[in-house]
């Protein structure tokens, strides 16, 4: 259709005529901001094992650019699953092992839809998308170990809102009080937690006298210990204040954290566990880790045969109780130790030779090692 404008000056036929000029070219203008827009979210990695925004809001089928900036003092990667799949990715993280740093603790694993691998301390990674056309909450997690169980969030595909905060089951409980006003706070850089953490919690980090894939375990009781989740063992384990990562993150890869308390306990030996003969080093391999009311409980195998470690504080505060389940021994289990690796040992099962213990398959199934520190003892 034609469309011509006669010459008349007035100034209403002359706003008449720029108005329909813009109608005419406005779907052409529409389509090329759906086509050609990208939604850019920020997030950042801030101290005390948190993203600074819980959760999130795109439109079905958009583009999106999630930029996401490490204010920590501490590496994490970002990593969004299907929904409901974001524990169980965070399980095959963890039973990465040794395998994990060159993996960026990203698994394998079709629940995966996008990630941003490691992002240093002051760095920024970011990666662009485009969103599911259906609606649905989708999770965001740092799958390095130790991390996942509490530094996660939700984008939400929705059209519409999201929940009110206090009824949201998809973010962190810790967080429904602390986040606020627009479902996300400023990062305020001072400590290492922004909050009072409360043991028992897990830190991933370079520790002292272990491999890459070290662990430190805060307790009750001020005890702390490091689990070396590469060979499978508890390393040590210490009394007094937690960690400061500080002198790690001044040169990463050639410092460590730096432990607060006094160690009394040090494992001296090749591997305390040994299967049927007390000689032989069996080969190890690390599973991952679940909560048992917040207490780690460590999985791994000996010669393919599963080994479940849980530390909890002893109730006086004077050493550790480790109870290991063996469901399926069908050898005799030893446990070796050094008589100068600072603690005495007491046992639910089996009996000490020559300064061994040794159990049977039925009562390697599960059985409890008291450790108890040496008065005045420093490792």
């Amino acid at each position: 259709m034609a469309i011509r404008f006669s010459k008349v000056s007035h100034p209403a036929i002359f706003l008449w005529k720029r108005v329909l000029l813009w109608l005419l070219f406005l779907p052409t203008v529409f389509t090329y901001a759906q086509t050609n827009s990208v939604t850019v979210v920020s997030l950042s990695a801030i101290p005390g094992l948190r993203y600074d925004r819980v959760r999130f809001t795109v439109k079905p089928g958009s583009t999106i650019r999630i930029v996401l900036t490490n204010a920590d003092e501490m590496s994490h990667n970002l990593v969004i699953t299907e929904p409901g799949a974001r524990e169980e990715v965070v399980q095959q993280a963890s039973a990465l092992g040794t395998k994990g740093p060159a993996m960026n603790y990203i698994p394998t694993s079709s629940k995966v839809l996008w990630s941003i691998s490691e992002v240093d301390p002051g760095q920024s990674k970011s990666i662009t998308f485009t969103v599911p056309g259906s609606v649905g909450v989708y999770p965001y997690v740092c799958t390095f170990p130790g991390h996942g169980v509490v530094m996660y969030g939700a984008m939400y595909v929705t059209d519409g809102g999201m929940p009110p905060m206090r009824d949201d089951l998809n973010i962190p409980p810790n967080r429904k009080e602390q986040v606020m006003a627009g479902d996300h706070d400023r990062n305020e850089r001072h400590s290492m937690h922004p909050y009072r953490p409360v043991p028992p919690y897990v830190y991933r980090i370079l520790m002292p006298d272990a491999g890459p894939a070290a662990i430190a375990v805060s307790l009750p009781q001020k005890l702390s210990y490091c689990w070396d989740a590469g060979a499978c063992r508890l390393r040590y384990a210490w009394q007094g204040d937690f960690i400061d990562p500080i002198d790690y993150w001044d040169k990463k890869g050639e410092r460590f954290a730096k432990i607060l308390g006094t160690v009394f306990y040090r494992d001296k030996t090749e591997f305390p566990l040994r299967v049927d003969e007390i000689e032989h080093i069996p080969t190890v391999n690390f599973k991952g880790y679940r909560l048992v009311k917040s207490y780690p409980e460590f999985h791994y195998t000996l010669d393919e045969m599963d080994v479940f470690e849980l530390i909890l504080p002893k109730e006086d505060g004077t050493g550790l109780e480790r109870t290991f389940r063996i469901p399926k021994a069908s050898k005799p289990i030893w446990f070796t130790f050094d008589l100068g690796d600072g603690v005495h040992y007491a046992t639910s099962a089996g009996k000490f030779i020559d300064g061994k213990l040794k159990l049977s398959p039925q009562e390697a199934e599960h059985f409890t090692i008291t450790m108890t520190r040496t008065e005045g003892e420093k490792l």
